[in-house]
């Protein structure tokens, strides 16, 4: 029980200085939002002629994951001022669960991106995103979009204890980045040059937007539930272990 209290707290406390920062709310909301006018409305045009899904439809996925992607490079420059500052080693003097720093850094990110996520989701219907999907693919959707953001939630973690600088801290958000406009999200794979379709069809953005994609737009998770979800897993695993070795090297 003590360690769930401290791990609320650090949250809490989280989530309290995300709330008091301007920049960090505008960029976050603004970015996807920026990011969805630019696609629709300058490259939609080209996809529409061929394509019998809606291109705003077609795009929600990858919009929703760069919200993501912008919000967990926020937490990694959190947990990086902490660590720079010296306010993780005055955390080390009082009686609190030393787990319940990186933990609270996590669950405040997830918590976070979640609620940008459901933003984004709603600003993007008013530019004519619908969906037919059944209450249980949106809450399969959910899971996934919750599953992604804490793996990459950890995975900014060892990034914003190993960086030097705040700015370095958050610069890994972009090879989401890269890796999403690589994949997908954006075009269809099968429409890219042969010199990069190979890529583009065997990194992890790929199989994670198709099965969000497929559960908006047919309903049903798609053919490439389990190779996301392996996915997802792997980075899970890959950040909490990297993170927590990290920490107990540099911080216990």
């Amino acid at each position: 029980m003590g360690a769930l209290r401290d791990t609320y707290i650090m949250a809490k406390r989280s989530l309290y200085h995300t709330a008091k920062s301007p920049d960090t709310i505008v960029n976050v909301a603004m970015t996807p939002i920026v990011l969805l006018l630019l696609f629709v409305y300058v490259f939609g045009g080209a996809f529409a002629a061929d394509s019998p899904v809606n291109y705003i439809d077609f795009i929600t996925p990858g919009i929703c994951v760069i919200a993501v992607a912008n919000g967990i490079a926020f937490a990694a420059v959190r947990l990086n001022n902490d660590l720079m500052k010296g306010i993780i080693n005055r955390f080390k003097t009082m009686p609190i669960f030393p787990s319940s720093i990186l933990n609270g850094h996590v669950v405040s990110s997830l918590a976070s991106n979640l609620v940008s996520v459901a933003l984004v989701t709603c600003e993007e219907a008013l530019f004519g995103f619908r969906s037919d999907a059944s209450v249980t693919a949106w809450l399969a959707f959910a899971r996934l979009i919750a599953l992604f953001t804490l793996a990459t939630s950890w995975l900014a973690m060892v990034f914003g204890l190993l960086a030097k600088t705040a700015e370095g801290a958050g610069a890994f958000a972009y090879a989401f980045l890269v890796l999403l406009f690589v994949s997908s999200a954006f075009v269809p794979t099968e429409t890219m040059h042969s010199s990069v379709r190979g890529f583009a069809e065997n990194q992890p953005m790929t199989p994670i937007v198709e099965t969000l994609r497929s559960l908006l737009v047919n309903g049903t998770p798609g053919d490439s539930l389990w190779v996301a979800v392996a996915w997802c897993v792997g980075m899970l695993v890959v950040g909490y272990v990297g993170a927590v070795m990290i920490y107990r090297r540099k911080i216990i």
